[in-house]
């Protein structure tokens, strides 16, 4: 049984067609000016007092840490461990909150890696003596994104390549219960599947519940995401800004995307007319039904919710955060509106809160050892620095992998170490092997020395 033994990039373009390569050029609307990404990296576009601050609050920082004797309890201490009271008050306090609607106080620091970048307080002070933006960081600074058809246009293109036939592939069904002593799910239509093994990306914290675990559920935290779209007809005045993000409270969201930067065919046809729905400042009416053409192009918004610290209001997050586009500048009050969306989520984004590893570490095994469910994914194992598209790939994979031959999971286990440079570029080439040793039936074995002091040390063979 060999599932998305496609997953090299190379063989995903085959399979997708033409992909666009590009550049994601990220910044931070604040302060009323732009700031360019990452925040800490380029202070230099502050004013002059945020700079002096915010430089003091390293200089500070680097000393308390120097004398620290013991790791950061979580995520707000790593902050002004790493960077001190003037970044934490100016940015990373109010932007956190806005990302995770909870303080960063109740959040831990293990899930950092590459998520977060760290201050070099050398390279601060020169940037600002230099006057200099140093942009470009981070692992999505150069991506891929599809013609046609979203990021959804991939995988599609993977289940018709790797999912067998249409009829063993189900969609539009909803689980109800999973009956793990039966080994048995459960659906809306009152049918029901038998498994001997189960690969589930349910969230977590609800499979928990119908397995008779709510105290580890209860432990586990996650904030909904309200996604909102606008389309808009014209230019767009953004040049090559892709994301945008927000720590103050002029808006309600805290990332915006071009989505029309991304694919030329994420917005309509310039010849295709539509009519306007409404200009951008509230109240004003449309077109009556009269269309016109294009060009267009699009944003998308995203906003959290959380019941217990940041609560959003339904019935107004759209007509906020079309205001708040006015007020961050993202559109002015006389765009025409030609399209406008709005979905909520319930699970937006698995937060690192303080109880998670422990949850994690016994929720993980027990479903796995007990019921032969395999809890994997973005929701299913609940870690977000391995919960990008890519991660949640190579975590099937993986499980699929030690569900037939016992091979480890490392992008679950090790996500340190997946997420490495050099770790990286060995999972490339290993995959590339795997897509040949399939065809000769050989298994690539990667191994590491878990009980060493480093998770460093890999070694891999290939088996007939």
């Amino acid at each position: 049984m060999i599932i998305l033994s496609v997953i090299c990039f190379p063989s995903f373009i085959s399979l997708v067609g033409i992909i666009k390569r590009g550049h994601l050029f990220k910044y931070y609307r604040m302060l009323n000016r732009w700031v360019a990404y990452p925040f800490q990296n380029n202070i230099s576009n502050l004013p002059l007092e945020n700079q002096i601050s915010c430089i003091n609050g390293l200089i500070e920082a680097k000393v308390a840490n120097a004398t620290a004797t013991g790791k950061p309890a979580n995520f707000d201490e790593w902050i002004m461990r790493v960077m001190g009271e003037g970044i934490a008050n100016v940015f990373m306090r109010p932007y956190n909150f806005k990302v995770w609607a909870i303080p960063t106080e109740l959040m831990q620091c293990s899930w950092l890696g590459e998520r977060v970048a760290t201050a070099n307080v050398q390279k601060v002070v020169e940037n600002v003596l230099r006057d200099k933006t140093e942009a470009g960081w981070g692992p999505n600074a150069v991506f891929r994104f599809p013609q046609e058809g979203g990021t959804g246009a991939i995988w599609k293109k993977v289940a018709d390549k790797c999912c067998g036939p249409l009829n063993k592939q189900r969609y539009n069904c909803k689980v109800t219960n999973i009956d793990a002593a039966a080994h048995v799910v459960e659906m809306a239509d009152g049918s029901k599947i038998h498994y001997d093994k189960l690969m589930s990306t349910l969230p977590l914290d609800q499979v928990l519940k119908w397995v008779g675990k709510d105290e580890w559920a209860d432990r586990l935290t996650h904030s909904s995401t309200h996604v909102i779209g606008l389309g808009l007809r014209g230019q767009s005045p953004h040049d090559t800004k892709c994301w945008m993000y927000y720590p103050e409270d002029d808006c309600p969201f805290y990332r915006c995307t071009v989505f029309s930067h991304y694919a030329q065919k994420n917005v309509p046809a310039a010849d295709l007319k539509l009519p306007t729905l409404r200009l951008g400042a509230k109240g004003s009416s449309g077109s009556n039904g009269v269309a016109s053409a294009g060009p267009y192009w699009s944003l998308m918004f995203e906003v959290s919710e959380s019941a217990k610290h940041k609560p959003v209001d339904l019935a107004t997050v759209v007509e906020e955060t079309i205001q708040g586009a006015i007020n961050t500048k993202m559109i002015s009050s006389t765009d025409e509106i030609v399209s406008i969306y709005h979905r909520r989520i319930e699970h937006g984004y698995p937060t690192p809160c303080l109880q998670r590893d422990a949850v994690l570490a016994e929720a993980l095994p027990f479903l796995k050892n007990n019921f032969n469910i395999w809890s994997r994914g973005r929701f299913g194992a609940y870690k977000y620095e391995v919960a990008n598209q890519d991660h949640s790939c190579c975590m099937g994979v993986e499980a699929i992998d030690n569900m037939l031959h016992g091979t480890k999971e490392f992008t679950l286990f090790y996500p340190s170490l997946v997420r490495s440079i050099l770790f990286r570029s060995l999972c490339s080439a290993l995959l590339c092997i795997r897509v040949v040793c399939v065809a000769y039936h050989y298994t690539v074995f990667l191994q590491t020395n878990e009980g060493g002091a480093k998770n460093t040390d890999l070694s891999f063979s290939l088996k007939k």
